[in-house]
């Protein structure tokens, strides 16, 4: 286990002073509970983490984009900070193979998700704030995001949610989303159609609108909410 933690300090670029705040760090709440409640899990770190998360990025982005407004910063670091975003990193540094979970967590495959993951990165980060403080902190924020960051406030534009949804099923399943069109009803100047969405899991969405572009954003926003929030 040693071996595991050493080599897991390395990889993110960062080693503990109190190194039982790198396991806590890693332990999801149903490993503790499978403890008979002897056990800590990392909510609490997670909440600490996630305010550190948002204050060290808007205070990058602050600083990168002199020129750009309110709307501007706050989309890019929505981007930056969702799930999906945090995971990718969280997987890149390897935590999916270190979290600690409960056996039916793992049977389900709680490994692989996104809320776990990114949940896991923002309780490493409140652990380095409370082992080395913010500076640091923000440090390891920098680093872990390197590559990551906008070239200008210009390429982080609204995209409609068809767009968005299409590009993150691209980058997560390597497969597109299919639309289809279920019926339509009302009489021919008030039309009502219902669509269908499929992802690329199986998940089924389903949206009606006044025309068939409509019914299909509607749908791709509320699927945008599923895979974004669980992945």
């Amino acid at each position: 286990m040693t071996d595991d933690t050493d080599r897991l300090e390395d990889f993110i670029h960062y080693h503990f002073g109190n190194v039982k705040l790198l396991t806590l760090a890693l332990t999801h709440s149903s490993f503790a509970n499978e403890s008979a409640g002897e056990l800590e899990d990392n909510e609490r770190l997670e909440f600490l983490g996630d305010a550190v998360l948002e204050l060290a990025i808007s205070e990058r982005l602050f600083r990168m984009f002199p020129e750009a407004r309110e709307g501007q910063l706050t989309r890019m670091r929505a981007r930056l900070v969702s799930k999906a975003s945090l995971a990718s990193v969280a997987r890149r540094l390897g935590f999916d193979a270190h979290l600690r979970l409960g056996r039916g967590e793992e049977a389900q495959g709680g490994r692989t998700r996104n809320s776990l993951l990114s949940d896991a990165l923002e309780a490493m980060l409140g652990a380095i704030f409370i082992d080395s403080g913010y500076e640091r902190a923000r440090e390891w924020v920098y680093e872990i995001f390197e590559g990551r960051w906008p070239v200008e406030a210009d390429q982080i534009k609204v995209k409609d949610p068809k767009s968005r949804l299409q590009e993150v099923t691209q980058r997560l399943y390597k497969d597109r989303p299919i639309y289809v069109l279920e019926g339509s009803s009302g009489p021919e100047h008030a039309k009502i159609f219902a669509v269908a969405l499929t992802l690329p899991t199986g998940v089924v969405v389903r949206a009606s609108g006044c025309s068939l572009k409509k019914a299909e954003q509607k749908a791709a926003e509320e699927a945008l909410r599923l895979v974004e929030g669980d992945g």
